[in-house]
């Protein structure tokens, strides 16, 4: 029997970072419907950053959570609607309650990699109101697999029915991969998944060696339509891990009119390698700067590399914008050539 990989499909909340977090009504319903009839077991939809997330800080959402929630849920009849909820971002009496009352299925409950202490409540919340809950660790490349274990055990105790670890900033190579995919199997009694980004160019290696090494759930957004460089691309993964014999449930050929479908509806962005992203993987930081970081650059007139590698000496993490211009400012102090 052929191994079986759950496909979850965040193009709707990655890919919103890729346009600012302004995905709009149309954009959603094009491809849910797509996705639906491809047979996409899981889409997350959303802000970038997730549930409650919407604000001056990380960039405002064209549509609200709740019209977003709607929206998919009215076109999603057999995939499972997931979403991405950060504890702090995402309030349970407000945020959680209300996606639990507008249908959502899959909550990913997210941290950064060394805390997992701060899904407690959530994840409790979500599995008394009998939804499912993932625990996601974000920017594993951070910590260590040992960590990386200790943080999930912490999220399995308190509920979790499967941990993901998220490769934010595009800068494993598969060796990294494949110790923290092994040691995470062969510590916990609950699935194991892998999200990639490809600043680096190695997304796709990268899910696939995390399902030699026993991963059972990989994330892939069509296109690869994500933050940054983008994701590992889901028509991609698909066809690979269908070539490997691997069961997805999900059509190829469906799967590559969505793709056709993506490409109309959210041109003209499209996911590539930029020499900014390489810096970002190479430097360690969240894909998802690299918008910020560029116009940073811009205003302050210093390198925008060299805020890139700024921020990863300073192990900068999602969340925290504000520092792209307080380390752009220095730099600047310090840019000889600056004008002014």
């Amino acid at each position: 029997m052929a191994k079986k990989i759950l496909i979850c499909d965040p193009t709707l909340r990655d890919g919103n970072h890729a346009v600012r977090h302004q995905l709009s009504r149309e954009n959603f319903i094009a491809y849910c419907k797509a996705a639906e009839a491809a047979g996409v077991p899981v889409v997350e939809v959303g802000h970038g950053n997730g549930l409650g997330a919407s604000s001056m800080l990380v960039g405002e959402c064209r549509l609200t959570d709740e019209e977003i929630l709607t929206i998919s849920r009215a076109n999603l009849k057999t995939s499972r609607l997931g979403i991405h909820v950060i504890p702090g971002f995402a309030t349970i009496n407000k945020n959680l309650a209300q996606a639990v009352e507008l249908g959502v299925d899959v909550f990913r409950i997210a941290a950064h990699c060394t805390e997992a202490d701060i899904t407690d409540r959530h994840i409790a919340y979500v599995r008394q109101a009998g939804k499912e809950a993932f625990g996601v660790l974000m920017m594993s490349h951070m910590a260590s697999a040992a960590i990386l274990l200790e943080e999930a055990k912490k999220m399995e105790s308190y509920g979790a029915e499967a941990i993901i670890i998220m490769d934010s900033a595009g800068a494993y190579f598969p060796d990294d991969v494949k110790e923290r995919i092994a040691t995470l199997v062969g510590g916990l009694s609950i699935p194991v998944g892998f999200h990639g980004h490809n600043n680096l160019g190695m997304a796709v290696i990268n899910s696939v060696v995390a399902v030699n090494e026993g991963a059972t759930i990989i994330d892939g957004t069509i296109r690869g339509f994500g933050a940054g460089a983008g994701n590992t691309q889901l028509e991609v993964l698909v066809a690979v891990f269908e070539r490997m014999g691997f069961d997805t449930g999900i059509d190829l050929y469906k799967i590559l009119d969505a793709a056709d479908i993506a490409e109309k509806e959210f041109n003209p962005v499209a996911p590539s390698i930029s020499p900014l992203s390489i810096v970002s993987g190479l430097a360690g930081v969240f894909s998802g700067f690299a918008k910020p970081v560029a116009r940073a650059g811009e205003e302050y007139q210093v390198d925008p590399r060299d805020i890139f590698f700024a921020l990863g000496k300073r192990n900068a993490v999602a969340g925290q914008e504000s520092l792209i211009i307080e380390v752009a400012h220095e730099l600047a102090q310090h840019n000889p050539a600056r004008k002014g």
